[in-house]
């Protein structure tokens, strides 16, 4: 399991959380403000709540926009911080990280389905991954978001709010987890201690 994790201070109010649970699994990750704190680092984890164009206005502020673009170790997007790999977010109309091609569109509510999207939902594996290794179905997941990212071929885990939308990705060393796995239990623990032993192809 890696025991270097920088886990990156994007201004999200989840970072405390985020690293308390990488506590509970015996890891305990360094707080990353700007590019210079990123060498060395055997995982690097970019949780975020909020909006895309703040966040993405204080990682260009700092350096680690181009940083996570030129990194070479596992990087694991978590809500927002998943969003901000892609290309781009209708949030804001801001350019991302462009990681993972695709653009985040927001949510579309209808009568009896509030957005943002708030609770419990149920996985649905696309594809096998080492991320997912040990995750039965039905698995169940909590979410905050009023934006997501379409399901595209990058996308391992789906779920359904009116449509279906991505809810864990993968492509190379870059994943991400729409839902927060440091609320989402057993589920979510699994889903963090897979990521701290993954080695990318």
């Amino acid at each position: 399991m890696a025991n270097d994790v920088a886990l990156i201070d994007a201004g999200g109010a989840n970072l405390g959380s985020v690293r308390y649970a990488l506590e509970r699994l015996g890891v305990d990750a360094r707080i990353v403000r700007d590019a210079n704190g990123l060498h060395g680092a055997q995982r690097v984890i970019l949780p975020g709540v909020g909006a895309a164009a703040p966040a993405m206005a204080l990682l260009r502020e700092r350096g680690l926009d181009v940083a996570l673009r030129a990194l070479d170790a596992p990087l694991l997007g978590i809500c927002l911080g998943m969003q901000l790999l892609f290309d781009a977010s209708e949030e804001g109309d801001v350019a991302c990280l462009g990681l993972l091609p695709g653009t985040v569109r927001r949510m579309q509510g209808s009568a009896g389905l509030r957005v943002p999207h708030m609770g419990w939902n149920t996985l649905e594996i696309i594809r096998e991954s080492a991320l997912l290794d040990g995750i039965a179905m039905p698995a169940h997941a909590y979410f905050v978001h009023g934006y997501a990212t379409p399901v595209t071929d990058d996308c391992i885990a789906s779920c359904t709010h009116g449509d279906p939308f991505a809810a864990c990705v993968q492509r190379g060393r870059i994943a991400g987890m729409q839902f927060h796995p440091e609320r989402s239990a057993d589920v979510g623990s699994t889903l963090l201690s897979n990521f701290l032993r993954w080695n990318p192809e």
